[in-house]
């Protein structure tokens, strides 16, 4: 019985997979905070089913990269529960959690996260015998050094994720998956999540770490106005 999260973009969803099957899914994708949404939602998914958080085997988190906020609401509602029911947890990367939504595209597929400031977040991976394979790891890049790269090679490409949906145009001829498929999603996280638990790939609840890819934005600018300050002085 694995409880999946999702909350590293604008979306926050909760999944419960049990035996093979998803068996009860709730997500928003508005304008109400994750920190409003998240626990609510585990509630009443849970309820729905009738299974108690006792019965839980471990809690599956989609840990970056993403929103600093929604990771830090995720990781606090995942970590929070995983040590109060002394069970373990799955990090996942969250553009393996969008990839594995279109995972019987043939050829490349591309999630990508808005990163701002001209970047994206980004990764490729190929669905070859019953896995996701990883083409290229996640990283930060320009939009114009992924297009660069795609263009380099011929094989097909089908984008998802939040920032494929801004840019699709600018890389085509790359497609647009369908809008079902484009937001990462706690089915996913959670179905992806059961398969590496079964292969041993969990951790202690007090040991997750989340994966930002990129320092934070306040963080970023304070560095850049120390170094202005300092060619200032120069």
């Amino acid at each position: 019985m694995i409880l999946g999260i999702e909350a590293a973009a604008k979306v926050a969803g909760v999944a419960l997979w049990k035996d093979g099957q998803i068996i009860s899914e709730e997500m928003v994708n508005g304008t109400l905070t994750h920190s409003e949404t998240l626990m609510p939602m585990v509630d009443r998914v849970m309820r729905s089913v009738g299974v108690a958080p006792e019965a839980l085997t471990a809690i599956a988190l989609s840990a970056g990269p993403g929103s600093f906020t929604g990771l830090r609401i995720g990781a606090a509602t995942a970590k929070g529960l995983a040590l109060g029911l002394d069970i373990p947890l799955v990090p996942l990367s969250t553009l393996e959690a969008l990839a594995y939504q279109a995972a019987l595209a043939s050829g490349r597929i591309v999630p990508m996260m808005d990163a701002r400031r001209g970047q994206v977040y980004t990764a490729v991976y190929r669905w070859e015998n019953g896995r996701l394979q990883t083409i290229w790891e996640p990283e930060a890049v320009s939009l114009e050094t992924l297009r660069e790269r795609l263009a380099a090679e011929a094989e097909p490409a089908v984008l998802v994720g939040d920032g494929a949906a801004l840019y699709a145009e600018r890389l085509r001829p790359a497609v647009l998956a369908p809008a079902h498929l484009m937001h990462a999603s706690a089915a996913a996280v959670a179905t992806l999540g059961a398969q590496k638990y079964a292969e041993g790939m969990h951790i202690p609840g007090d040991a997750l770490q989340i994966e930002y890819l990129r320092k934070p934005q306040a963080e970023r600018e304070r560095e850049e106005k120390l170094a202005n300050q300092e060619q200032q002085k120069e």
